[in-house]
């Protein structure tokens, strides 16, 4: 996937609100694979909205989502899963790990299916994240930054075009928050993929190409 255009899309429980000061919502907005963009937001703007759009959980707005010229509407849920797997990874702002799990039983979840990373790489992200330790612990005994590092290396266990992540640095700080914008930048350039990231405050420390405000 090269391009994914936004136009003019507008949340359904926005509309009729004339009061909007938006760059992304009743646009058009173009993400270009390879490039890097930050969405920064405030609390209630719609910032996890857009992400579940983009990913295909929500359809609830007008307007149209156009990836590679195709209406995302019309995408099957064989599409849609393909996409996923191959295409579009997502870091949740809830990050939805499984507590009763391990660190490494997590990232097998996902893992398992993509067969994009080997034991090592894994390893070896967990290390640059400073979580290596923390391997064959279970997720419900981590840190909240800590199990934030941990989801970033599963959502990068894929083959990716672009790489969607929301909030992904808001229980980190400065230092750790540079170790993940290294990894993600790296992975990212690695398969050529875009970012999206998005911030109500701390932002992912990465270098970006354009800056919206939602």
């Amino acid at each position: 996937m090269e391009n994914i255009v936004l136009h003019h899309i507008m949340p359904a429980v926005f509309e009729g609100n004339t009061n909007l000061d938006s760059e992304i919502w009743q646009r058009e907005v173009t993400f270009t694979r390879g490039r890097r963009y930050l969405v920064s937001a405030s609390s209630g703007t719609g910032k996890s909205t857009l992400c579940s759009y983009l990913y295909g959980y929500r359809d609830d707005y007008s307007g149209t989502i156009a990836m590679d010229g195709k209406d995302s509407r019309s995408f099957t849920v064989e599409q849609w899963c393909q996409l996923r797997q191959r295409s579009l990874a997502f870091l949740h702002q809830e990050m939805r790990l499984f507590g009763e799990l391990t660190v490494l039983e997590n990232i097998a979840l996902k893992n398992r299916i993509t067969h994009h990373k080997t034991a090592t790489q894994i390893m070896q992200m967990l290390t640059q994240l400073g979580v290596d330790d923390k391997a064959h612990e279970r997720v419900d005994r981590l840190s909240i930054g800590q199990q934030q590092r941990v989801a970033i290396v599963r959502s990068l266990c894929q083959p990716m075009d672009f790489i969607i992540l929301d909030e992904p640095v808001s229980h980190l700080d400065n230092v750790n928050n540079r170790l993940v914008a290294q990894l993600v930048s790296d992975e990212a350039a690695a398969q050529g993929a875009g970012v999206i990231a998005t911030s109500v405050g701390n932002h992912l420390l990465i270098d970006t190409d354009q800056l919206f405000n939602l």
